[in-house]
């Protein structure tokens, strides 16, 4: 069967989006290390992002800037009632003489306030650290709140309530920190410095220098990655390298420039995609941000839908679980699919590879409510490159592609067994891990190049204009009993696009072992797609469901009837009763899946898929 006749969706046009042309410099070395960039230079640009902001401000100073639910309102704030209180804020952390050394600590989510102060922080140039809700409020033990709090050993706490972060403050002060915490509302009575008032500090010369002083390697942030041993690394994000991410985003994607952009995102500012990407997108352009908080999850995503219902995005960006989470509304709610692309000109993707039947089920939505295929998009990048350091601006027709490098980004592809692992220089790239020397020294080739550990390869080795396509992660990769290597990224998107809708994720087995055996997290909303009514909504009750089960076996069957080779076949599945763990370094909280130390925790369970004779709970392919 051809892609079309699969895939009708296919055949209608794209709905029109400028890209800028796809150019790129490619040449080999004796050592088969292969050296591509992008012949654009990158534009000139101011790099302060206290200056990006007040440039905003100057442009667009009625405009609403930020917006977020109050109750069944909106509370709004445009560009010049923001720099009031950004200001006042730089003001009040000016005068407590904080610094790098003595930084501001975020505790929670995302919030109008928390914008506020992180933009008071660029603008008094005192580096803000914004760390993941679940390390306060689903951990159970604080170890890398601890862990982080030591690291940097903030000057300033802020919380938007104290009760929910009690515990999580109490954990802090038990190792001597001495922090001032600030909130917007003082729930459990600790005698938090009120956020209003802070807002409110007379504002005087002093602001206006600092804003003056910011520059290319002032640290705007740190920010800290889920991290694949255990404890987080505090990842130092300067002034320059966000401004100048902004300037290569904009240079591929000069659609950007033709509309107010408007955001709605939920994307937490913890993680770079959210904060760096999205947020300073916004800030960029002068546009409007709409404060999502919903979560792709079956009891948070119906906020999403309510607010993606009212306010029509121009783009939209999200990680492929939070695809996963809409798409059975946007399949059956005609006002919410019809307002989600009512001024949609590019759906981007990123964090995880999307599977193939997601990509097909957004387009055949698109097409249904406006005729056309909303273009869709990717790139790749780590926290390390501020993110973006590729870019897929021209037409793609299926998942996968991450595009060419941006303008001054380099990228060097050195041969590892079979894979090419991609090392990457340029503006964008981090100066390293704070406090940990040697991490950082780890990090980075002789040549300056940033490892990640990622693999890529071409998606047409002989037109390298057409793009990457990412590999997956190098570390994860396995060999079986026979030799046979087992690519688990590709293996893993493959795998779920076939068991859709029922899987949320899986991690692959089978490191020297004979054979492949998944451990696989449900879908609960996609459960209950397949059951329909009656359905149980608790993961135990799915993962013991007949016909869940049954659709697990059936589709891997499948599978394995079209790649029957030992490096793709499946030969076990345990669906498991339980969500990824946070506290145990499985999942961050964008959706990303930690394969090795979720096989570490989950060892009991491997054993199980592979005992010579597999209890009820396997299902045996």
């Amino acid at each position: 069967m051809n892609e079309l006749a699969r895939h009708p969706a296919a055949a209608a046009p794209h709905r029109p989006i400028a890209y800028a042309p796809a150019r790129v410099t490619h040449a080999i070395d004796p050592d088969g290390t292969i050296r591509i960039a992008c012949p654009t230079p990158l534009a000139d640009h101011d790099p302060s992002l206290a200056r990006l902001f007040r440039r905003a401000v100057a442009a667009q100073p009625s405009r609403v800037f930020l917006q977020e639910r109050a109750g069944d309102a909106w509370r709004k704030l445009s560009y010049e009632e923001a720099r009031r209180s950004v200001d006042s804020i730089a003001a009040a952390l000016l005068a407590r003489g904080l610094s790098a050394e003595r930084p501001v600590l975020i505790l929670s989510g995302n919030a109008i306030d928390h914008a506020l102060l992180m933009l008071g922080c660029y603008t008094a140039g005192v580096p803000v650290a914004p760390i993941s809700v679940a390390y306060s409020l689903q951990s159970q033990d604080f170890a890398k709140l601890r862990h982080i709090a030591e690291l940097i050993e903030p000057g300033l706490i802020y919380v938007a309530d104290t009760a929910p972060f009690a515990k999580a403050l109490a954990a802090i002060k038990a190792f001597g920190s001495n922090a001032e915490v600030v909130a917007s509302r003082d729930g459990a009575n600790l005698g938090a410095t009120p956020f209003d008032p802070l807002a409110r500090t007379a504002v005087g010369r002093a602001v206006d220098e600092a804003a003056a002083a910011s520059g290319r390697d002032t640290i705007a942030k740190f920010l800290f990655t889920s991290g694949s041993t255990g404890l987080p690394k505090g990842v130092i994000n300067t002034h320059g390298m966000l401004t100048a991410n902004q300037e290569q985003a904009l240079s591929v994607w000069p659609f950007l420039t033709e509309q107010p952009i408007t955001l709605v995102d939920w994307l937490p500012w913890n993680h770079t995609f959210g904060s760096n990407h999205n947020f300073n997108m916004v800030l960029r352009h002068a546009g409007t941000l709409v404060i999502d908080g919903g979560r792709p999850l079956p009891a948070m995503v119906g906020e999403t839908v309510r607010n993606l219902t009212e306010i029509s995005p121009t783009v939209y960006f999200n990680v492929p679980a939070g695809y996963a989470a809409l798409l059975p509304h946007l399949e059956r709610d005609e006002a919410f699919a019809r307002s989600f692309f009512a001024r949609l000109r590019l759906i981007f993707y990123a964090g995880a590879a999307l599977p193939q039947d997601l990509w097909e089920r957004l387009e055949a939505v698109s097409v249904r409510m406006t005729g056309q295929r909303v273009p869709m998009s990717s790139s790749w990048g780590t926290t390390e490159t501020a993110p973006l350091a590729t870019a897929a601006h021209f037409l793609l027709d299926r998942a996968g592609n991450v595009g060419l490098p941006a303008p001054g980004v380099e990228m060097k592809l050195v041969p590892s067994g079979a894979k090419l692992e991609l090392r990457v220089r340029g503006p964008n790239i981090t100066p390293g891990y704070w406090k940990r020397p040697d991490l950082t020294a780890a990090a980075f080739d002789a040549e300056g190049f940033y490892k990640p550990g990622d693999a890529v390869r071409f998606a047409d080795a002989d037109a390298p204009e057409k793009g990457v396509i990412f590999d997956g992660r190098l570390a994860e990769d396995f060999k079986l009993t026979t030799g046979t290597w087992v690519h688990v990224g590709s293996l893993r998107v493959g795998v779920l696009a076939a068991c859709s809708p029922v899987l949320q994720d899986a991690v692959v087995a089978g490191a020297d072992r004979e054979c492949i055996a998944l451990l696989c997290w449900l879908n609960v909303a996609g459960c209950q797609k397949l059951i329909g009514e009656g359905a149980p909504g608790a993961l135990p009750d799915l993962a013991r469901h007949p016909q869940v089960r049954a659709h697990v076996r059936r589709a891997l069957a499948q599978w394995n009837a079209a790649h029957p080779g030992s490096s793709e076949r499946i030969a076990r599945a345990m669906l498991l009763p339980d969500a990824p763990s946070i506290d145990g370094n499985e999942i961050t909280d964008k959706g990303y899946v930690n394969q090795r130390l979720a096989l570490e925790r989950r060892a009991a369970d491997v054993a199980r898929l592979y005992a010579g004779a597999p209890d009820g709970d396997v299902i045996v392919v």
